[in-house]
């Protein structure tokens, strides 16, 4: 599946956070710790910078190639530096339907709005679900989409349902949104497991949600995630990866540990900076706060410091 990485925090070396850590994101796209398939559909990141001469706009980079055969990234990342940032490994279908080009590389950006997005998920059935959804996309966004990705329309319709930029605002949009997508696979009789693990990031703030649907469209599931991928059962193991959790680090003191994701571990308040992922990045799991299904993290860095909210989707 594919691999998602934030970050906020001081400025750090971008080769810090993408290169050099023995789990760093384009090593991955080669060895993923907690899924079996290469992502080899394409990788890119976004990030912001003070250095960089529009500070104010995200520096967006796509290769529609594996992450380890880029032969760009040795030379141009380690130029780079960031303070806010999100980069994204694409894992796709083994077979020739898979699109492979820049287009359809995460994360996104569209004019008009601070947000940038990357996912790891899919939306079954996207094509035929726009025949519902589409009324409720604004054309200042579904005029921009250029891919041929269910991400970047699910960013579309985010973005035609956001009434603003607060934490509360992030979160109704995010639950406006599935409750149409259910809707729409009611009416077209097209209900089926989706999974939905987003990074909407702006400067110096990331939302991290982590939510879907199961088998037959139920968005509350209890069960342990483990268990079910231990199960050797197909659907137990979509189900597992479905709601099995994301992940954040938070902290101080990063740049301290250069080559690793290491950090001196606090709580908000203190922490100085922030790692939202895929899976943990350290062999330090203990460190890492899990953002179970059905959940939205928010964080914010302001003055130096982060404030982090953990909030319940009502879905």
């Amino acid at each position: 599946m594919c691999r998602v990485l934030a970050y906020i925090g001081p400025e750090l070396p971008l080769e810090s956070l993408l290169l050099t850590p023995e789990n760093s994101l384009v090593n991955q796209s080669l060895d993923p710790e907690l899924h079996p398939l290469l992502q080899l559909a394409g990788w890119g990141f976004g990030a912001w910078s003070e250095h960089l001469l529009k500070p104010e706009e995200p520096l967006i980079y796509h290769r529609p190639i594996a992450a380890f055969y880029d032969d760009n990234a040795k030379t141009i990342i380690p130029s780079l530096q960031a303070s806010t940032m999100l980069a994204h490994v694409r894992a796709a279908a083994y077979n020739s339907s898979t699109v492979l080009a820049d287009e359809n590389c995460h994360p996104f950006s569209f004019d008009g709005t601070p947000w940038i997005i990357a996912q790891n998920g899919s939306l079954p059935n996207w094509r035929l679900l726009q025949a519902e959804l589409l009324d409720h996309c604004k054309t200042e966004y579904l005029s921009q989409m250029k891919g041929t990705t269910d991400t970047e329309f699910l960013y579309v319709l985010l973005l035609s349902l956001l009434e603003g930029n607060s934490d509360a605002d992030m979160q109704r949009a995010f639950e406006r949104m599935l409750s149409l997508i259910l809707d729409a696979m009611k009416t077209l009789d097209l209900v089926k497991l989706t999974k939905l693990k987003i990074a909407l990031v702006a400067p110096n703030r990331i939302i991290g949600v982590n939510f879907g649907l199961g088998h037959s469209g139920e968005t509350k599931i209890d069960a342990d995630w483990r268990q079910l991928r231990k199960s050797g059962s197909g659907d137990d193991r979509s189900l597992s990866m479905l709601i099995e959790p994301m992940y954040l680090l938070m902290g101080k003191n990063f740049e301290q540990y250069e080559g690793t994701y290491k950090v001196d571990v606090c709580d908000a308040g203190e922490a100085t900076a922030a790692i939202f992922a895929s899976e943990p990045l350290t062999e330090e799991g203990d460190d890492w706060i899990e953002i179970g299904f059905n959940e939205m993290v928010a964080l914010d860095r302001s003055g130096g410091t982060l404030s982090k909210t953990v909030s319940r989707l009502n879905t």
